[in-house]
């Protein structure tokens, strides 16, 4: 009776969502009532979470920052991160802002860049040129929207894939580290397994809170498993102020500069993939205008973290396998989730809460996380002909190039800086390649030898 109810309310939803465009509100404009939204906006907090505090911890910790420092960098990052959130699911109308449901954050490929610039010229060259990244985004988003047909589902559908595979040994990582050894493994297999069950078992209202769920669940068996530490909650701050000043005023070095544009180039790809990803889930915005404004909104946020005193801020991948997996389309779960953000800056006690979250809880759901945002990639990639050996030479070329980095770290090491700058990103990698391939095979007349299918496209 159970799973009948459940299918008989999925299909309530399922046709609530075709007729809405017309009868009512879009999804994705729907606000949900408080007594879901503020649970729904917590398990995207709690998802984006580990990643937003994760880059300025490894910056600080690789330039030997003190703690303090450390500290700041992270309040700054959260601070950044939930405005961006506010401003790309809500929008600035007429300029910026997806309007979808999409949360921002802090950038890893930027991670090796900020470390090199900052070891030679120091953070303030790293903050000077995080600004001009974000004013050459703003400038160059419309010329990504008038050359949105040169990414078709081929290429955005690849690299949203990698961007989904390849992030999983990060939640491995998070699994493996603090030395939680057997132990941290059965509960990841236990917060998986919880996942699972509630997505198959539970009435569609309690579905969609299945990764809070297993968090929750996982993170009360951890106690007596001791692997929970709870410890910074109670060292942690009531109450603090970003201090961007901190770490002086933005320095703009050319290096630097250099480095971080290619960086940026990068995440445009991600975001345009991850923006047309999400579109395609929710039925709305996965079109020109809309990638546009989901760029200017990323330059924008980067001007504003690099005077901040951060790092380069993109779309988060996690949230695209969030919305996957919940079905909860509305934008309005991700602005409060930002909002929220904003508030952990300012309530160092609450971030150190959320932070308490065991690695292995976190490892198995970003492993869930990851997996569909691989998934999701794949699904893009169907709408291409695979059966044009071209498509299927530029889907294989882009993975398994791609996926160097991911499986052998130091495969470029004897390489100039410069240059693992983007080969050491399997994203840019991927992206390249795909881009780069699909202009040959579609796009250059003089090289085309036979005559190409149009479904390839």
């Amino acid at each position: 009776m159970a799973v009948s109810a459940r299918a008989a309310d999925a299909d309530a939803d399922t046709a609530a969502d075709a007729v809405a465009p017309v009868q009512g509100p879009h999804p994705v404009d729907v606000r949900p009532p408080l007594r879901r939204l503020v649970p729904l906006s917590l398990q995207h907090l709690l998802v984006a979470y580990a990643g937003m505090a994760t880059m300025p911890l490894l910056v600080g910790t690789a330039l030997h920052l003190p703690e303090d420092r450390i500290r700041l960098l992270i309040t700054a990052n959260l601070l950044v991160s939930g405005l961006a959130t506010l401003l790309q699911s809500l929008g600035l109308k007429g300029f910026a802002g997806a309007r979808l449901p999409l949360v921002m954050g802090s950038t890893f490929t930027a991670i090796t860049p900020a470390v090199l610039i900052g070891q030679e010229h120091g953070l303030a060259a790293v903050f000077g040129a995080t600004i001009v990244s974000g004013l050459v985004t703003l400038a160059v988003a419309p010329w990504f929207g008038r050359c949105l047909h040169l990414f078709p589902p081929l290429v955005t559908g690849t690299v949203i894939a990698v961007i989904g595979f390849s992030l999983v040994p990060s939640a491995a990582g998070l699994v493996s580290g603090g030395g939680s050894g057997g132990k941290g493994l059965a509960l990841a297999a236990v917060t998986v397994v919880l996942v699972v069950l509630v997505e198959r078992l539970a009435p569609p209202a309690v579905a969609r809170f299945s990764v809070l769920v297993a968090m929750a669940a996982g993170t009360a068996l951890a106690v007596p498993m001791g692997l929970f530490d709870g410890s910074g909650v109670t060292g942690a701050a009531a109450v603090t102020v970003p201090e961007p000043a901190a770490f002086g005023a933005p320095t703009f070095v050319v290096p630097a500069i250099a480095a971080m544009l290619v960086v940026q180039l990068v995440n445009m790809v991600e975001s345009v993939g991850d923006t047309l990803a999400v579109g395609q889930i929710v039925g709305r915005g996965d079109d020109a205008p809309t990638v546009v404004r989901a760029l200017r909104a990323d330059g924008a946020s980067t001007v504003v973290s690099g005077a901040l005193s951060s790092f380069p801020i993109v779309t988060f991948g996690q949230s695209v396998g969030l919305v996957s997996v919940t079905r909860v389309k509305s934008r309005h779960v991700v602005a409060l989730s930002g909002a929220l953000m904003v508030l952990l800056a300012f309530v160092p006690v609450l971030g150190a809460a959320v932070a308490a979250v065991p690695g292995p809880v976190l490892g198995g759901v970003s492993l869930v996380m990851f997996g569909t945002v691989g998934a999701v990639g794949l699904r893009i990639v169907s709408r291409a002909d695979l059966t044009d050996s071209r498509n299927l030479l530029t889907v294989a070329l882009a993975f398994g190039l791609g996926m160097i980095p991911v499986g052998a770290p130091d495969f470029y090491a004897p390489l100039p800086s410069y240059a693992r700058t983007v080969l050491d990103s399997g994203i840019a990698v991927t992206g390249i390649v795909a881009f780069l391939l699909n202009l040959l095979f579609h796009h250059t007349p003089a090289l085309q030898l036979r005559p190409r299918k149009e479904s390839a496209r």
